[in-house]
């Protein structure tokens, strides 16, 4: 594979920025393989935002670089997932390593807390990377785990951000890759690690699939736009917002039946976005199957035929969200059938059961 295909890869929707494109290629055009990652916390099950996530993964992997995934067990004690309970988020990584697996093969693993122990410098590290940055500084990147300085914050939620960019450096990263909403620390690292004369890698950010629900009208900050996008993604906080790869047809259909649709919108309409994510990532057409007095059965053979077609009223929202619907039924079944009666996945969904109980409670 040449340099313009690998690139291109790198490239391929739903990424959504390089920092920066010259490093990219420079990079790619001195080391056939270099190292990769990004970060996950432990939370729950995998919604369709995690099917993107791979996507882009596999993207890498056909690239020739050498991906791994972080299971960021201490982190996600930090941002309270799980309850705060190490032992339940360590029984959930499993299902994590075990979906990752199955959905990008030829992807390494990487445990926080394991990365910890066997690495004596990262916690000198650690402390001189925070020793380079104010508490203000810091405190701008809280949103990279839903934060605000509104929110009663411990100690332990500030170093986060620190953390998240030491593992960068205990790893010997080229590239790190995350949602856009991770931006904030990349956008530090790269600032820091020169001062540290510590390698500084390209950061790679994908879009962030949004809820079903109608978009908030604020983010997170006030005076942040990108932060309007995080706090509209897809959430497993709000179950009817977020697709689960787990699902059958007929629950995938109800909550797409109930999905923000405007009519004849293309701007922050979940179902479209799915659409030209997911289904169009995954197939080369999508079909809308209809009764002939309104339009008969059709066949669009790229998005921007479906958006063409939308925005000039000649496709409906229903016929649209049934369309997308059965596709994303197809696409989601084979992971689906690889948990179906396992013991790991009746175990995950146990504790988060427990956990939905204890958060209601």
């Amino acid at each position: 594979m040449d340099l313009e295909e690998r690139l291109a890869l790198v490239r391929r929707p739903p990424t959504e920025e390089v920092l920066t494109e010259a490093e990219l290629v420079a990079l790619l055009g001195k080391d056939a393989h270099p190292k990769h990652y990004i970060g996950l916390e432990i939370s729950g099950l995998l919604h369709l935002g995690y099917l993107l996530i791979s996507f882009k993964v596999n993207d890498f992997i056909k690239a020739g670089i050498r991906c791994k995934v972080f299971l960021a067990d201490w982190h996600s004690y930090i941002n309270n997932k799980m309850g705060g309970d190490l032992e339940k988020i360590e029984r959930v990584s499993k299902y994590f390593e075990e979906a990752f697996a199955f959905l990008c093969p030829g992807v390494e693993f990487e445990l926080g807390s394991r990365l910890y122990e066997k690495n004596d410098q990262y916690w000198k590290d650690l402390l001189r990377f925070s020793k380079q940055i104010t508490l203000a500084r810091d405190t701008r990147c809280l949103t990279i785990m839903g934060r605000t300085t509104k929110e009663k914050l411990d100690v332990a939620q500030y170093i986060y951000p620190p953390m998240q960019a030491t593992d960068i450096k205990a790893m010997d990263l080229d590239i790190a890759h995350s949602g856009i909403d991770q931006r904030k620390v990349h956008v530090l690292v790269r600032e820091v690690f020169p001062s540290l004369r510590w390698k500084v890698p390209v950061a790679v950010h994908h879009h962030l699939l949004a809820g079903l629900q109608k978009p908030e009208g604020a983010g997170i900050d006030e005076d942040a736009e990108s932060d309007k996008v995080i706090s509209s993604k897809m959430s497993k906080s709000k179950p009817d917002s977020a697709i689960f790869i787990h699902e059958s047809a007929e629950q995938i259909a109800r909550k797409m039946g109930k999905a923000w649709c405007p009519e004849k919108q293309a701007e922050a309409n979940p179902v479209l976005e799915y659409a030209r994510h997911i289904v169009f990532h995954e197939t080369d057409h999508l079909e809308v199957v209809r009764p002939e007095k309104y339009g008969g059965t059709v066949s669009y053979q790229s998005y921007a035929e479906v958006e063409v077609a939308y925005l000039a009223g000649k496709l409906h929202p229903t016929d649209l969200k049934q369309a997308v619907a059965s596709k994303l039924d197809t696409i989601v079944a084979p992971v689906r059938k690889h948990f179906e009666g396992t013991k790991l996945f009746d175990e995950v969904s146990a504790i988060i059961r427990e956990e939905g109980k204890a958060i209601a409670a």
